[in-house]
């Protein structure tokens, strides 16, 4: 299974290819895509993403995540998270999420085993 390109993100909004849901935040692995709601783990700005928010896109085999920390890079990724993921041998890239859905798209079209999850607000 490959992972869905990310079709469109602007403010507040993502669609994923393949998807009719309009998300605001969002997880994606080869295969599929869904909401990322925050209140599932207690997540928040500040600590910000937590190894529970990963553990389902990891559990899909990814070889590699990337992580939009929003427009305005407010979302937190602390080093324990960072950690996690290497433990696992997951390659991880943390970017503002304009520039991570790009670099989640292109890897995707290479065909790597690619997941994300997305902020697509501040």
């Amino acid at each position: 299974m490959s992972s869905p390109e990310i079709a469109s993100l602007s403010w507040g909004q993502m669609k994923v290819k393949g998807c009719s849901t309009t998300y605001k935040d969002c997880k994606v692995w080869p295969g599929g895509s869904r909401t990322w709601d925050w209140r599932e783990t207690g997540t928040n700005h500040s600590p910000g993403v937590q190894p529970a928010d990963l553990e389902e896109v990891v559990h899909k085999g990814v070889k590699t995540l990337v992580i939009g920390r929003g427009m305005s890079e407010a979302l937190q990724v602390p080093s324990s998270t960072v950690d996690y993921l290497k433990k696992n041998g997951i390659d991880v890239l943390v970017l503002q999420t304009e520039k991570a859905v790009k670099e989640y798209n292109a890897l995707a079209a290479q065909g790597a085993k690619v997941g994300g999850v997305f902020h697509s607000t501040c």
